[in-house]
């Protein structure tokens, strides 16, 4: 019995240096998932753009986008302000016919008597009277047709040698000076002048001969 309990001795004695299953088992590798960065923690560390080159991009937008539709639409709109048929070396307006052609004294001269007073579209694309003084002259200067009252288109009344507007009673003699209200001013005067054959209107910038006074249309 002895042999017995020193045998179980050194049994126990050998099992407490024998190395742990639990303490040799290789530890288990878990792959772990790569951490998600938020909104917040990429603008903590830098990645959105800063304020200049947001700033930059909006430019480029704008430039971009915006501009040529700007130029698009503005181009035209202000073409429109500028005024058509100047040119020739007197720095004059070429007037038109009813049919918006150039007129020519030749071809004026060939249609119209003497005496007559025809329409053309003048400066401003206002009607202005070309007057023929004899079969070789247009006079020197038209006369613009614009009522000074309220803006009718004022017509010549050859029996009455004068003009007449038919809107609110207004006259003008035949060198378009007032003669008669509601008008307050007379017809406006232009220069007539020759730029290769064609027929030129050029302002009327000097005193107005008819009234001693400087001209209220400059």
């Amino acid at each position: 019995m002895r042999v017995l309990a020193i045998l179980v001795a050194i049994a126990a004695s050998a099992s407490a240096f024998a190395p742990s299953a639990r303490l040799t088992q290789k530890p288990r590798v878990v792959a772990s998932r790569p951490a998600r960065t938020t909104p917040l923690q990429m603008a903590a560390g830098g990645v959105v753009p800063d304020m200049q080159k947001r700033t930059l991009m909006n430019l480029i937008l704008l430039g971009g986008g915006v501009l040529p539709v700007v130029a698009t639409l503005g181009g035209p709109f202000l073409y429109y302000f500028y005024p058509a048929g100047v040119g020739g070396g007197s720095g004059g307006l070429i007037a038109k016919d009813a049919v918006g052609d150039d007129v020519t004294f030749k071809s004026w001269l060939e249609t119209h008597q003497v005496g007559e007073r025809k329409l053309v579209q003048g400066l401003k694309g206002d009607a202005t009277y070309l007057i023929v003084d004899d079969a070789s002259t247009i006079r020197n200067y038209g006369i613009n047709a614009v009522c000074t009252h309220l803006g009718c288109v004022v017509p010549w009344n050859k029996a009455e040698n004068k003009y007449m507007c038919p809107c609110h009673g207004s006259q003008y003699d035949q060198t378009g000076k007032v003669i008669r209200g509601p008008a307050p001013l007379s017809l406006a005067l232009a220069h007539v002048e020759d730029d290769g054959g064609k027929v030129s209107l050029t302002p009327w910038t000097e005193t107005d001969f008819r009234t001693g006074l400087q001209p209220w249309w400059k």
